[in-house]
């Protein structure tokens, strides 16, 4: 499948209407400037490690954490439901249990778990925001961190507490905290989606913005990507 209509209908929308999403998605973030370090974290391994987020369109979040120095790999992909729903056109019906995940491969020699939770919840996408994601609606699109260990959720857990305590976000944050069951590559097409499809509208309104923020808030986890 190489044309999504919902995504592009909506993004063309906002177009005609001479509304930008992005200025939509920035006002209901409702936070200015960096988010503050995770006062919990995870200490330096020489071990790689994966973390895998959820937080609307997979195509936006993986941009940002491509862009994301220390991070050697990012896949789309669905968790959250079964094995042999793992399709765009099953999960897409919301019916699923799945939502549309990515995985993170980092080396935490080099940047840690806390400070990927940072980015998620800063440029990533808006953890205020149920079942939704700027013009993208349903669970599939729900924001969602898929802990694979005791100590990611330990420390997710205790930065949500941070944020609240500290009211950076006007509304509550509702990203769920999930058990990692398993993990799902979602179709080839779908890979580096932004990287390859700059110029569809969907991708320069809602995702571009995304990774020009990765580099405006921190310049220091900012790295180019080349794609694949």
């Amino acid at each position: 499948m190489s044309i999504f209509p919902a995504r592009i209908f909506a993004a063309l929308s906002a177009l005609a209407l001479g509304v930008g999403l992005l200025a939509c998605n920035s006002a209901k973030a409702a936070h200015t400037g960096p988010l503050p370090d995770p006062v919990v974290d995870a200490a330096k391994s020489p071990a790689p490690q994966t973390a895998v987020f959820a937080g609307g369109c997979f195509w936006g979040v993986q941009a940002v954490f491509e862009h994301v120095k220390g991070v050697s790999a990012v896949q789309a992909g669905y968790s959250g439901g079964e094995r042999d729903t793992a399709e765009y056109d099953v999960v897409s019906s919301g019916t699923t249990g799945h939502a549309e995940s990515v995985s993170v491969t980092y080396d935490p020699a080099q940047i840690s778990y806390g400070q990927l939770l940072k980015v998620f919840f800063s440029v990533a996408h808006d953890p205020t925001e149920l079942n939704r994601q700027g013009p993208d609606e349903g669970t599939q699109y729900r924001s969602v961190i898929f802990f694979a260990n005791d100590e990611q959720k330990r420390i997710a857990d205790a930065y949500i507490a941070q944020l609240n305590k500290a009211g950076v976000f006007s509304h509550p944050i509702v990203t769920q905290l999930v058990a990692l069951k398993g993990f799902y590559p979602a179709e080839a097409y779908h890979q580096d989606y932004a990287t390859h499809h700059p110029d569809n509208p969907y991708i320069y309104i809602n995702d571009l913005p995304k990774v020009a923020a990765l580099e405006k808030q921190y310049p220091v986890l900012y790295t180019a990507y080349k794609g694949r």
